[in-house]
């Protein structure tokens, strides 16, 4: 007895580009199905320390003119230094 055929993949190709072979679809959310539960613990909190744009906005601001009012403190102490500075002839 003759040996049998064990494998083809004759028209495969053809049957599979029939209807497009897709991308598979891209989903806005994830599923967090299968994650590590320890990542996911720790994401949580890190959401949750997280703050709206409105008040980064303001918390930048409030920091940035800190910032500005101590700069210019310590250019007008340095102009003090230097008019109080006794010159050398």
């Amino acid at each position: 007895m003759a040996k049998s055929k064990n494998h083809t993949n004759h028209n495969q190709n053809r049957k599979d580009h029939r209807n497009g072979i897709k991308r598979p679809k891209k989903f806005r959310h994830e599923s967090r199905r299968g994650v590590c539960q320890k990542f996911l613990r720790n994401q949580k909190y890190a959401l949750k320390g997280n703050i709206c744009t409105k008040e980064q906005i303001l918390r930048a601001t409030t920091r940035k003119d800190k910032k500005t009012k101590l700069m210019a403190k310590f250019t007008e102490l340095k102009m003090r230094k230097k008019a109080a500075a006794p010159k050398i002839v």
